[in-house]
């Protein structure tokens, strides 16, 4: 085991050691690695030919009196060291020579002056002396990690002829003595023993919480473990971050504006693998982990299916080891709290960070000017001409560290998200000159700019501040990636192999723009370098279906906020223009599709173009939504650059959503599957194949499943106060609410259930397969329509569920502020999950890949990720519907003139004659169905029935619905985000695994 892997030593004490003065004392504690005694800022070592005189190691294998006296007769292996002294050197040496498994039979220390000359008679664990070179060179690694003293040298070989020299640079903490000194007091580990645990946990109650230790309650207990938890997360990423500088990997820096971590407590300690620890350490103080972990609320950092997916990936990024970073922005408030009155949604701000956020580290010395307006000036640099940016305003961005652990390896890699703060400067001469108010309003706009998730920009001011924490978000990561590439390296040739860049759709786009300003108006690079290099960074990944939904910047706006990255902006365009006439001739209406500027009525910069123009590589997230690029939205790119397009299909971390969400089902896997290990490979879940018509599988299946409907159950009781039959199917959409999702026609299909059972004698009611049907998701606050959907559910809702003649054969609940910890329960208890997008909307659609993880039947369209969905478990394990994707256009070029089924059009006149109430209010929801149908309610209501039917049948067969839901947990690792990872990693980053060494590693 290399003595990187060795932070867990314990030196014994060694009596045939003998000293010509008196020797340092051996430290008699859990150590921690080596690797530390390096600086923080050490270069990578530089290779030499030859020794140093001052300061050497070298092993010899001759077989001599002394050394055969040494060993009582056998031979031995002699290393003679001379070095600089320092304090506890000598402990340190011996205990690489322990943690290889080797003795030291006698030591020889002689001092000269400031040096020291120690001979070490070493032989392995049978006592016979080391012969092979792959174990000296074992041993030639650990020394050489170990003696990394004031620019010392070592060379190694099994005589003193061979050898490796490596320069090392010194310890740059001032004396040995102090540095000794340092590493002596925090030489160890945190130990993760209950009793250890519950004395971090009372440490925080008493000086972090501010509590007394006798009296504290369930929240301040939660606030102590969380601090307890993160202590073990900082020595893990400190440790993991020192291991990244000493290599020197190429890092992939990860930009996006939404991360939906969720809780971390839970997936930090299961991830940590001390959850059982915990457990026991609070039993014993008398507290309940579980009861502890619901004290704790979301982190707002996102909205839906892309933040989540961020999330995922950062788990996967830490859990297989890459070298990573993860860049946002820490929002004061979420998107909004969701609150539902008399059945219509009110916006609340979600002060998410009311009391504090115990996971993050606010890095007070890590700050970066971020500037905007301005002027652009040009000015004489060095004998050349340059252009110089003078802004009009300052805005520092402050950094907030969360640490994210990987599952099975002690590698922690950072989230590190920006707040915004004013400059000092602007703000000491406002007080200065008595202009408090100033000072007090530039205060509160520089922290507006990290105060809220998504902005309402239908304003103008909306979209600057949109624009404004874009930029804010690039600028400061930007300069934070720079900077450490700038501390181990000063020549940007380099830069593309030390750094790839991942634009997360289209919102850090600016990203291109802001690297070629710094290296050519700060960095003096040529532009034409600048741009080769700019050209290696980035790969962009883009989650629009449509070009409506391609962002656009308008140009004044871009002026006014960013004037030199406008005229960067034009500058690239101009170039790219000039080379695509070479290519393509002067075929304008392709010109004007592919330039970067828009003129249109409102000039606009598209910022979706600026990445496919510069990324190396352009990703879609699911085969379908790959095609679309190809054949729609990107043809004329894909026309002209086909190798830069690629497939990387959007996965989920099994960790969170059956680990953490779903601990019953992960036993049950771990038992059949008769290993731990599909928790890092979750390619091992195909085995269940195997087992998918045994019968006890099956009813230990269903019963896991059972337990989590109890759950939901409970708290749809708690929140809604409707009971709910654990017989029923738990019928499931959870989603944000958009027309083209297509909740309403969900509601049109439980109200045609619904008008169905009002109409059946009871004989036909017996043979009803019961339901409770879940709904979920928020609108955005100027969405009317998705306003209306919600009220209708209610209204229905309200209908159904007060129903006696109905009973539990039908139930309609609908679940408010939808959330991640909300999903973690609400996942893992559905039998039933709809996916309903209207064919070729759905870019690829991860919460299917959840809810298929947790053993649940899906019933969907095939778009966005259902068709690889289909291809990995059967047609015959879901419930496929609707038109697809090439018989869209047809149906839609109908128009009003399209027929509406009956069935479809007996549903909306109970709507229209008010039999839910509120008949005018939902009167436009009716006529976007029996009108343009935009969306294809009526054309898919018949299919979608058809598909409900067939779910009825397979849920009335137990064993068959067990088979089909075992069968979707075992087709569901092609959809985990580390394959996800790993496709990045080898086709567009280029990036490997750089896994910090552990005991397990030998």
């Amino acid at each position: 085991m290399s003595i990187l892997a060795s932070r867990f030593l314990t030196i014994p004490h060694h009596p045939s050691l003998a000293f010509s003065h008196s020797p340092p004392p051996l430290l008699q504690t859990v150590q921690r690695s080596s690797l530390f005694h390096a600086p923080s800022n050490a270069p990578r070592p530089l290779r030499a030919s030859a020794t140093s005189p001052s300061s050497s190691v070298t092993v010899e294998n001759s077989s001599d009196s002394e050394s055969d006296a040494a060993s009582g007769g056998a031979p031995a292996t002699l290393f003679v060291i001379r070095a600089r002294n320092r304090i506890g050197l000598l402990g340190i040496i011996t205990r690489v020579f322990n943690v290889l498994g080797l003795r030291v039979d006698k030591a020889i220390v002689e001092f000269e002056g400031d040096f020291f000359v120690k001979r070490f008679f070493v032989t392995d664990s049978r006592g016979a002396r080391i012969e092979d070179s792959d174990s000296l060179d074992r041993i030639q690694k650990a020394l050489l990690d170990a003696i990394d003293d004031c620019g010392g040298t070592v060379s190694a070989g099994p005589t003193t002829t061979r050898g490796v020299v490596v320069r090392r640079p010194g310890l740059g903490l001032g004396s040995g003595a102090k540095a000794e000194r340092m590493f002596g007091l925090m030489d160890g580990f945190l130990k993760n023993d209950p009793i250890s645990l519950q004395k971090d946990i009372l440490y925080h109650v008493e000086y972090t919480v501010a509590r007394s230790r006798f009296s504290f309650d369930d929240f301040e207990a939660y606030q102590a473990l969380a601090h307890s938890v993160r202590d073990r997360l900082i020595e893990r990423s400190h440790d993991t971050q020192l291991y990244f500088k000493r290599k020197d990997p190429k890092r992939v820096y990860f930009l996006s504006l939404e991360f939906l971590m969720g809780r971390s407590l839970s997936n930090s300690v299961i991830n940590l693998g001390i959850r059982d620890q915990y457990a026991e350490a609070l039993s014993q103080l008398g507290f309940e982990y579980e009861v502890l972990a619901e004290q704790e609320g979301d982190a707002a950092l996102g909205n839906g299916g892309l933040a989540r997916l961020s999330a995922c990936q950062m788990d996967s990024m830490a859990t297989l080891d890459y070298p990573a970073w993860g860049y946002g922005l820490r929002y004061q408030y979420g998107l909004f709290r969701q609150v539902i009155l008399d059945g219509f949604q009110h916006e609340q701000p979600d002060f998410w960070l009311n009391f504090g956020n115990p996971w993050e580290t606010e890095r007070v010395h890590v700050t970066y000017p971020v500037k905007f307006y301005g002027t652009v000036d040009e000015e004489i640099v060095n004998g050349e001409k340059c252009n110089v940016w003078n802004p009009g305003e300052v805005v520092e961005a402050v950094a907030y560290d969360n640490p994210i652990p990987g599952y099975g390896t002690r590698n922690t890699i950072t989230l590190r998200l920006w707040a915004g703060k004013p400059s000092d400067q602007r703000d000491m001469e406002a007080f200065n000159t008595g202009d408090y108010i100033n000072a007090v309003v530039s205060r509160q706009k520089a922290e507006n700019i990290s105060s809220v998730l998504y902005p309402d920009d239908r304003s103008y001011q909306g979209k600057e501040l949109r624009l404004k924490q874009q930029y804010f978000f690039v600028s400061a990561s930007i300069q934070d990636i720079i900077r450490r590439f700038k501390d181990a390296h000063s020549n940007f040739d380099e830069f593309p192999d030390k750094v790839a860049l991942q634009l997360n759709d289209t919102h850090p786009s600016l990203a291109i723009v802001e690297v070629m300003r710094v290296l050519v108006d700060e960095e003096r690079l040529d532009w034409n370098k600048a741009w080769d290099i700019v050209c290696k960074l980035f790969s962009f990944t883009i989650h629009a279906v449509i070009a409506e939904g391609l962002e656009k910047i308008p140009v004044d706006l871009l002026g006014s906020l960013l004037p030199r990255h406008l005229q960067i902006i034009y500058d690239i365009n101009f170039n790219f223009v000039e080379e695509l006439k070479k290519r393509i001739g002067l075929d304008y209406d392709r010109l004007s599709r592919m330039s970067i500027v828009e003129e249109a009525a409102v000039k606009s910069i598209r910022m979706a173009n600026v990445a496919v123009v510069c990324a190396h590589t352009v990703n879609g997230v699911s085969q379908v939504h790959s095609e679309l690029l190809r054949t729609k939205l990107f043809k004329d790119f894909y026309e002209l650059w086909p190798e830069k397009f690629q497939c990387k299909t959007n996965g989920v971390t099994q960790r969170r959503w059956i680990v953490v969400s779903n601990p019953s089902l992960c036993a049950l896997l771990s038992k059949w599957l008769g290993t731990e290990s599909w928790i890092r490979n979750v390619d091992l879940l195909t085995g269940l194949r195997e087992y998918a018509d045994n019968t006890d599988l099956q009813q230990e299946w269903m019963m896991v499943k059972k337990v989590n409907k109890m759950r939901l159950a409970e708290y749809i009781e708690a929140m809604s106060g409707v009971k709910v039959s654990l017989d029923a199917m738990f019928d499931v959409q959870t989603k944000r609410i958009h027309e083209y999702k297509r909740q309403l026609l969900n509601i049109l299909g439980i109200i045609h259930r619904y008008d169905c059972i009002k109409n059946m004698d009871k004989s036909q009611r017996s043979k009803v397969v019961p339901r409770v049907c879940i709904i979920g998701g928020k609108a955005a606050p100027g969405y009317e329509v998705a306003k209306k959907i919600i009220k209708l559910s209610h209204v229905v809702a309200d209908k159904i569920n007060n129903d006696s003649d109905v009973g539990d054969l039908l139930k309609l609940v609908f679940i408010p502020d939808y959330n991640v910890s909300l999903a973690e329960v609400v996942i893992p208890g559905a039998d039933l999950s709809q996916h309903l997008s209207t064919a070729g909307h759905e870019a690829s659609g991860t919460g299917s890949m959840k809810f298929l993880m947790n053993g649940c039947l899906l019933l969907a369209t095939e778009d966005g990720s259902t068709v690889e969905i289909v291809e990995e478990i059967g047609d015959e394990n879901l419930f496929l519907f609707g038109a697809k994707i090439h018989e869209v256009p047809e149906l839609r070029e109908r128009g009003p003139a399209h027929d509406v089924p009956l069935q479809c059009a007996r549903v909306l006149r109970l709507i229209r004659d008010g039999h839910f109430g509120f008949q005018d209010y939902f009167q436009s929801l009716c006529d976007s169905v029996e009108g343009d149908d935009f969306y294809l309610l009526s054309s898919d209501f018949g299919s979608y029935l058809e598909a409900q039917a067939a779910a009825d049948k397979a849920f009335a067969d137990p064993k068959k619905w067990a088979k089909m839901s075992i069968l979707s947990t075992a087709g569901s690792g092609r959809f985990s985000s580390d394959r996800t990872i790993r496709d990045y990693a080898e086709k567009s980053w280029g990036i490997e695994p750089c896994r910090f060494p552990s005991e397990s590693d030998g």
